[in-house]
């Protein structure tokens, strides 16, 4: 393929209510999604960056400019273009992996959809739904996080992820098995909120039987996740912490995660999340795949990667209405607890020319 160029849609989306975590509180969804043009045929990608610096160093203003100025010249001219050749093309700018994995997934699209491949056959997917979880975020009490675990019981989730911070672990964790039983399978996520000499206190949430908890201390510190992962019995997961398959297998071969969260955005695309999936399957560790408020066409690709077999444990590929009252595709919908993968060409979606529209806020083209 050859790129003609890139349009980015700067996109707005109002969430169905807030989102709240250690680095702050969401009421929109702000980011970018690329309409990639080649000579093929078009492909769709999405940049899962924030406002703000916050999550991680990559923001979606900085992404913009990123792809205008480097990225997306770095494509051009080339006539052998394909979603494989993407990231070795970008290996001189350094980081902005999350502007990269919008610019391969685009890519990605765009030669399956010309090829009648869907991602999910590109990637090796063994099923044809995957197991969802949800991620509840911050509330403000007891009984509103109660009211909130037990409504998504309800829809079917299969699985709980409770954000927490210093002030907000124990009880909030104590009273959700004390509601709805041990039965419920159920992790937590720390978002580098502690640190080592916290570790008494994640020790507390030992005896309520979690599958993980996640990301507990700084990315960086991936020698004191080792450290932790010996005064804890809950299981290790690391999520920002991972940016690559080589970190993979860093952090499983320093005993610093015994599961890893896989985030595409994250560590620079589809295939090398697809990557850090097979360094975790040799290394007999599970994966799941971890969410970042994505629109429908990121979900649709997340879907895809999580039902390769390696994916034992229920993501954060929540449906649609999980953060939207009406998404920019076809909205996913939740059945028996479990999303279809999507079966069509590329991604298998597209957005829905009008609702792009009323959620875009201004778009700029970026000649290939």
């Amino acid at each position: 393929m050859k790129l003609e160029g890139v349009e980015i849609h700067h996109v707005s989306l109002p969430l169905v209510g807030p989102f709240r975590t250690s680095f702050g509180t969401q009421t929109t969804r702000d980011l970018l999604v690329l309409r990639v043009v080649t000579d093929v045929g078009e492909g769709w990608g999405e940049c899962v960056t924030m406002p703000s610096p916050l999550y991680s160093a990559e923001y979606t203003e900085g992404a913009a400019d990123v792809l205008r100025r480097f990225l997306v010249p770095a494509l051009a001219g080339r006539s052998d273009l394909d979603g494989a050749a993407v990231l070795p093309a970008l290996a001189a700018v350094k980081g902005h992996r999350m502007a990269k994995a919008a610019l391969e997934m685009g890519v990605l699209d765009a030669e399956l959809r010309a090829a009648g491949r869907s991602f999910a056959r590109e990637l090796g997917a063994v099923h044809d739904r995957v197991p969802c979880g949800v991620s509840v975020g911050i509330m403000d009490s007891i009984p509103e996080l109660l009211d909130a675990v037990g409504g998504y019981l309800d829809e079917g989730y299969l699985r709980i992820k409770l954000k927490i911070e210093p002030g907000w672990d124990v009880e909030p964790v104590r009273a959700v098995r004390e509601r709805f039983g041990d039965g419920v399978l159920l992790q937590v996520d720390a978002n580098t909120a502690y640190t080592l000499g916290d570790a008494a206190q994640l020790a507390r949430l030992d005896p309520f039987d979690l599958l993980l908890v996640e990301q507990p201390l700084e990315e960086e510190d991936v020698l004191g996740h080792a450290d932790l992962a010996k005064l804890v019995r809950t299981p290790i997961c690391l999520d920002e912490s991972i940016t690559s398959a080589r970190d993979a297998a860093a952090a499983i071969r320093l005993g610093a995660c015994s599961v890893v969260n896989v985030k595409p955005g994250r560590v620079g695309g589809y295939l090398e999340a697809r990557r850090i999936h097979d360094v975790a399957a040799a290394h007999g560790v599970p994966v799941w795949c971890g969410g970042m408020l994505e629109t429908g066409l990121g979900r649709a690709a997340n879907v895809a990667l999580a039902a390769l077999p390696g994916f034992t444990l229920p993501g954060d590929t929540s449906a649609s209405g999980r953060y939207y009252r009406e998404d920019i595709t076809e909205p996913f919908v939740l059945a028996d607890g479990h999303l279809a993968v999507p079966q069509g060409p590329g991604l298998g979606v597209l957005p829905v020319p009008e609702r792009l529209a009323v959620v875009t806020t201004r778009t700029e083209w970026v000649p290939g």
